[in-house]
């Protein structure tokens, strides 16, 4: 059984993948090539926003993001603790610090209720994160960011073509950042992402930041990086993206079939709790258990594979001592981290390994 099957995805997509891909090599433009022109086009239609800046990952779509909006030394940065290490590690690059708050149980999501006591006359963003493919509550958050003008920042890695209220993840702030890894919901060959926004001044200065700066070639306005997409990666996800549709029903598919059957567990599992106002592409299926690593241990010998995301909160991490303050306390990231666990899911797993899935939980809990 795979986590992530990505074989039988490419077995599905396969001809058009092919083509997109032999297409790029027979016309060698590997850099800035139409395909990524195409590719952002079509991104920020998907997403109902004005301008998309595909770039080389999601990290460095936050790390763009933060620098068009002149994220500087000294600046502050609310942010979720619960989190893959790149929200809060771009922050820290740019000298800022990550302010961390701490996160909904039900959701693992930033708890907007304590954003506003942590904000200073040194915030200059917040950057919530769409965790495990669910949106975090954004209005609320627009409205605080708003009420105090600061600019909001969706880190949307994990919940590409999820939605809130009815719009799309990554188009619910003044910039959304998203990754393409591999095992995000729609996920290249490599390592890719994307910026997406409705400010085109903004949309132009990213632009210019993933390209070292420049406006036209060898003429730098601006410190930047090296943050282009490749063409490649921009083909297979051209092809990847006629299907993804299809795919998120599956995903959401396979996400409520494993909560209808594991839910009848719930004295030692809670299953992902979904917010009215979203759906989920449930990048990830994670749990809350106890006895989570002897569950781990089970599972592995029954040839289940698992993963934890994540046993350790940012501010608990040690490349953050110097940052955040010794006594810091966020009880309800420590005991989620201690807890969560992420079961196989994607749009291509049957319900025979779900079954498989579900009747190991039930052998190790009863």
């Amino acid at each position: 059984m795979e986590f992530v099957d990505l074989k039988s995805q490419y077995q599905t997509l396969k001809k058009d993948v092919d083509r997109r891909v032999l297409a790029v090599l027979q016309h060698g433009q590997y850099i800035n090539g139409p395909e990524v022109d195409d590719l952002e086009i079509a991104l920020a239609d998907f997403v109902g926003v004005k301008h998309c800046v595909a770039v080389s990952s999601g990290t460095d779509a936050l790390l763009i993001a933060m620098m068009a909006l002149g994220i500087e030394p000294g600046d502050e940065v609310i942010t979720t603790p619960f989190s893959f290490i790149s929200t809060a590690e771009t922050i820290a690059l740019l000298g800022a610090k990550p302010v961390f708050v701490d996160i909904d149980e039900r959701t693992c999501n930033i708890d907007p209720l304590l954003i506003a006591p942590a904000i200073t006359s040194r915030t200059k963003a917040i950057m919530p994160v769409s965790l495990y493919g669910q949106c975090a509550d954004m209005d609320t958050i627009n409205s605080i960011a708003a009420e105090c003008k600061i600019s909001v920042i969706e880190d949307a890695a994990q919940s590409f073509g999820a939605t809130h209220k009815g719009k799309r993840s990554g188009g619910l702030s003044l910039i959304g950042c998203t990754s393409f890894f591999p095992s995000k919901p729609l996920g290249c060959y490599g390592d890719g992402g994307a910026c997406f926004t409705n400010d085109a001044k903004l949309a132009e200065r990213m632009k210019s930041i993933s390209l070292h700066g420049q406006t036209e070639r060898y003429h730098h306005t601006t410190l930047g990086v090296n943050g282009r997409l490749d063409t490649i990666q921009a083909a297979v996800l051209l092809a990847k993206l006629e299907k993804f549709n299809e795919e998120i029903e599956d995903r959401i598919r396979c996400g409520e079939r494993y909560s209808k059957f594991i839910g009848s567990l719930e004295k030692s599992v809670t299953t992902p709790f979904i917010d009215s106002m979203n759906t989920s592409v449930f990048a990830q299926y994670t749990i809350q258990v106890d006895k989570r690593d002897s569950l781990r241990d089970f599972m592995a010998s029954q040839d289940i594979p698992t993963a934890v995301h994540y046993p350790r909160p940012l501010h608990k991490q040690p490349v953050f001592a110097e940052i955040v303050s010794s006594g810091l306390r966020l009880p309800i990231s420590e005991r989620v981290a201690s807890r969560v666990l992420s079961l196989p899911v994607h749009a291509y797993l049957s319900e025979s390994e779900q079954d498989s899935v579900i009747h190991a939980l039930n052998s190790f809990y009863n």
